[in-house]
């Protein structure tokens, strides 16, 4: 996790409301706060998502953290390029860097993150849903690297992120041309992991969440961390990451209460120690 306050320009307002942070049991949820606006991202949105990252970070109760969108309409159409349009030339690369590395920190967040699509998904909103581990949209929502449509590039993960998930043809197809994808065809290249009627997205999410919830935390938390830093690496490598991995586990009490609740044919209660 980076340390967010050091890419944060002083005069950037903090404003609480621009993104809610809403606890359920040993769940989060992060919605974006901006539905007039599509739930675009201006400078200020990130810095709210940044610093609520930041406190997620450290809150290892927190089992897993679902992002979303507030209403039915978009889960996040990108940068805000209104407030884009009047930024002055030399705040814009401070900016840029600033969305690059609120991706950077929700994909490093050690919990596991569901991305909940609940709408409009383009540019930003789409480098927003990569960084998640796990993605359920409703299945009216749209998705799209659209950013060669406006001259620029996917310059928040995107150009690294969406080969890495559906491979480099398809990415490159997706990126040159900027098309829009419904939810059935991101599904079906695995750009979304499920598709569901927008009245069940929250409780399929919840459900998605609530299962992972369910399994031993540090278990969870080690696992995404070996799959993370160790897919892309050569296999020794990776085995090697894997194994290190495995070790945060041994000498847990919810690796033994696993045992004894097996014993015992019984569910594990699991405390993340």
């Amino acid at each position: 996790m980076s340390n967010w306050t050091d890419d944060i320009p002083s005069d950037v307002p903090d404003q609480p409301e621009l993104v809610s942070l809403r606890r359920e049991g040993d769940l989060a949820w992060l919605t974006i706060e901006r539905p007039d606006v599509m739930n675009c991202l201006s400078f200020p949105t990130l810095r709210r998502l940044r610093s609520l990252c930041a406190s997620l970070a450290q809150d290892l109760s927190i089992r897993a953290i679902l992002l979303t969108g507030a209403g039915d309409k978009s889960f996040c159409a990108g940068a805000d390029l209104k407030e884009r349009k009047t930024m002055p030339k030399e705040r814009v690369p401070l900016f840029v860097k600033n969305i690059r590395r609120t991706m950077d920190d929700v994909e490093a967040l050690p919990q596991p993150t569901i991305a909940v699509i609940n709408g409009f998904a383009f540019g930003g909103g789409t480098e927003l849903l990569l960084a998640c581990d796990l993605r359920i949209a409703a299945s009216h929502a749209q998705l799209g690297l659209t950013e060669t449509t406006l001259a620029i590039i996917p310059g928040a993960g995107g150009t690294q992120r969406l080969p890495r998930l559906v491979g480099r043809s398809r990415a490159k197809d997706l990126i040159l041309t900027g098309r829009k994808l419904d939810a059935a065809e991101s599904e079906r290249i695995g750009l979304v992991n499920r598709v569901v009627p927008l009245e069940r997205l929250h409780e399929a999410a919840r459900e998605l969440a609530l299962q992972i919830a369910a399994n031993g935390p540090v278990a969870v938390r080690a696992a995404k961390a070996a799959i993370d830093q160790g897919c892309e690496a050569p296999l020794p490598q990776g085995l090697e990451i894997e194994a290190r991995c495995y070790e945060r586990v041994l000498p847990t009490q919810d690796r033994l209460e696993a045992l004894a609740a097996f014993a015992e044919k019984r569910k594990p209660n699991y405390t993340g120690s």
